[in-house]
């Protein structure tokens, strides 16, 4: 199935079965964090849009334990950079629906928590098609070490994805049910 159909079904199916009641297991997250020996604080979140995993009560959490969180501002030519936010700081809606910080301070985050449309058990992503993340992704895994970890409903895996040149892999995927 090509990435445009996956997207479509799957996008289908999860605004049928939304519910703000599903949430990841924290310390599912926190397991990641220690088998990985993170030793940044700096966190890089979104805020969710379309019926994605919920990931303010996790960003708030980890603020409470200190982390630094950040969440991406889009700019042109289908780029984005992370800035630091608190959940006492204002956002702006921008062009595509999505809040976003009004922070000017630009951070790089050790960890980026990332949306997804669809997922496979190789850890491949299927994201809304305009490739912020992947390149994102990759450009600072030339300036750092990251860690790249997908939040997800369980029924948003699919057997298989076919992934190209450009397409980022997931380091950990936490689902409802369990970290893959």
């Amino acid at each position: 199935m090509k990435k445009s159909e996956i997207r479509k079904k799957i996008l289908k199916i999860r605004k049928a079965r939304y519910s703000n009641k599903i949430k990841i297991d924290f310390q599912s997250l926190l397991k990641v964090f220690k088998k990985e020996k993170i030793k940044g604080k700096i966190i890089g979140g979104y805020y969710p849009y379309n019926f994605e995993i919920d990931s303010i009560e996790i960003l708030n959490k980890l603020e409470s334990r200190n982390y630094i969180i950040s969440l991406p501002k889009i700019r042109s030519n289908y780029l984005m950079d992370f800035f630091k936010w608190s959940n006492d700081d204002p956002l702006n809606v921008n062009s595509l629906g999505i809040p976003e910080p009004i922070s000017k301070d630009i951070v790089y985050p050790n960890i980026i928590l990332v949306p997804l449309v669809a997922f496979d058990k190789k850890l491949n992503r299927v994201g809304y098609g305009g490739g912020f993340y992947d390149r994102y992704i990759k450009k600072i895994k030339k300036i750092k070490k990251i860690t790249v970890i997908g939040l997800a409903y369980s029924f948003q895996k699919v057997k298989k994805i076919s992934i190209d040149k450009n397409d980022m892999k997931l380091d950990f995927l936490v689902t409802e049910k369990k970290l893959k």
